[in-house]
């Protein structure tokens, strides 16, 4: 086959075969196809498109590019989910271990945070030992033994897509909904899963901040599941403010503790329950989303959920008395508070800027390669439609870093609106798809 055929093919809007997508990603990962020509072929699927049964071609293709885990030997459904990520969305953290109590298996592959997002690998690092650079044996071993496992992408899983990725983020064609089906799914099929339950975040916090581009995305995903034949619903969840009320890596492993351990948390707690529960119901120990809910309770009420995070961190080698004492993590050296300047209503927050705030704080990256800081974060008490008076405290902040405080103060209060007339809270769970 010819390159150049390939790429003005979909440059001229016709579908490409099994066999041409195959010869474009076995050559790429080879590297017998150059940056040069996968990026004129990235920019021809981005501009023309791919249809369903393309899409789910590519997806095989970048699937079968490395190895396809084989967890046959171990009982039990295999289920994940996968969320497109937000500011404070801490549910993998949570849900892992309600399902895994449930008597199902949970193997997570997840990523890192980047921009505005915060990255689960990241979350659970800030437990001091947490290893999520396991390999495929010990993968196995831990969800074998606990019933959950959360690692990082490793060198077998899906070669192409780490290669696709990177260039796709450097040639503008990251917003392409066939090409981040594609990277989404061929690391979701590699783990070895029975079932996959999407979180499709919309708003001012989420990559897809239309409804109507999160319900395209959400469909694309839930049309190339089917096509390997895996059980799968979808939701699209609300991201126009943080979810929970702390935003950072050890910040959101504490508030996940708390609710492990029967906090409240109200529009945490809905969104986490609404996808433990379709993971439940899609595995077989509920006969409804519904049921699986009130299953969910049950296990954070009688603390089987907890007990499953702590077993969890012990095998991946984490520090298990800070798990039980979380009070004793080391506190960043300046805590500010941020009070409202004005009366009223909450109305808007702009989600984005929350995110880029605690970024600026030290909790998050601006390129691959900066350095962490666990400790950095901050508490968003305020939630859209609450009352707030003038000089109510809106946010704590939470940084070694002195000469960006007066900076993220300003940003975290120029990010809320507030209006003089009530205003409804948003709804949380917006669609669900099967």
């Amino acid at each position: 086959m010819n390159t150049v055929e390939l790429i003005r093919k979909k440059r001229e809007g016709l579908n490409l075969t099994e066999n041409e997508l195959n010869f474009l990603i076995a050559g790429y990962t080879k590297k017998e196809i150059p940056d040069y020509q996968f990026s004129a072929f990235l920019m021809a699927a981005f501009l023309k498109g791919m249809n369903k049964e393309e899409t789910a071609l590519l997806t095989k293709a970048m699937l079968y590019s490395g190895i396809v885990v084989d967890l046959s030997s171990i009982e039990g459904f295999k289920i994940d989910k996968h969320s497109t990520g937000g500011v404070g969305d801490k549910t993998s953290l949570i849900l892992a271990p309600i399902v895994a109590a449930a008597g199902l298996k949970v193997p997570m592959i997840s990523g890192r945070g980047l921009g505005h997002t915060g990255g689960t690998l990241d979350k659970l690092e800030s437990i001091p030992g947490f290893r999520t650079d396991l390999n495929l044996s010990k993968y196995k071993f831990v969800l074998k033994k606990c019933g959950a496992v959360l690692i990082g992408q490793t060198k077998e899983i899906a070669p192409a897509d780490k290669l696709i990725y990177s260039l796709r983020d450097v040639t503008a064609t990251v917003e392409s909904i066939p090409l981040i089906t594609a990277s989404i799914m061929s690391k979701k099929l590699a783990e070895g899963i029975d079932g996959l339950v999407f979180d499709i975040k919309t708003g001012s916090g989420a990559f897809m901040r239309k409804e109507k581009d999160a319900k395209t995305l959400a469909q694309s995903l839930i049309s190339t599941a089917k096509a390997f034949d895996k059980k799968v619903i979808g939701f699209i969840t609300d991201m126009n403010q943080p979810l929970g009320n702390y935003i950072g890596n050890w910040f959101e492993i504490y508030e996940s503790i708390k609710v492990l351990q029967g906090e409240q948390v109200d529009d945490l707690n809905e969104v986490t329950f609404n996808l433990s529960g379709a993971m439940i119901y899609l595995g077989g120990k509920a006969k409804s989303i519904q049921e699986g809910i009130q299953i969910s309770k049950e296990l954070i009420r009688n603390g089987k959920a907890f007990e499953k995070f702590v077993e969890m961190v012990k095998l991946q080698g984490g520090d298990i008395s800070l798990i039980k004492n979380p009070e004793k993590y080391p506190k960043a050296k300046i805590h500010e508070k941020v009070f409202a300047d004005k009366a009223g209503y909450l109305n808007t927050v702009d989600c984005y800027e929350i995110g880029m705030a605690a970024l600026e704080l030290g909790a998050g990256r601006k390129t691959m390669n900066d350095k962490l800081d666990y400790k950095a974060g901050i508490i968003f008490h305020s939630k859209i439609g609450d009352k707030i008076k003038k000089g109510d405290l809106i946010a704590e902040l939470f940084t070694d870093k002195k000469e960006v405080v007066e900076s993220t103060k300003k940003r975290i209060l120029s990010s809320i609106a507030v209006s003089k007339e009530k205003v409804s809270s948003p709804k949380l769970i917006k669609q669900i798809l099967v």
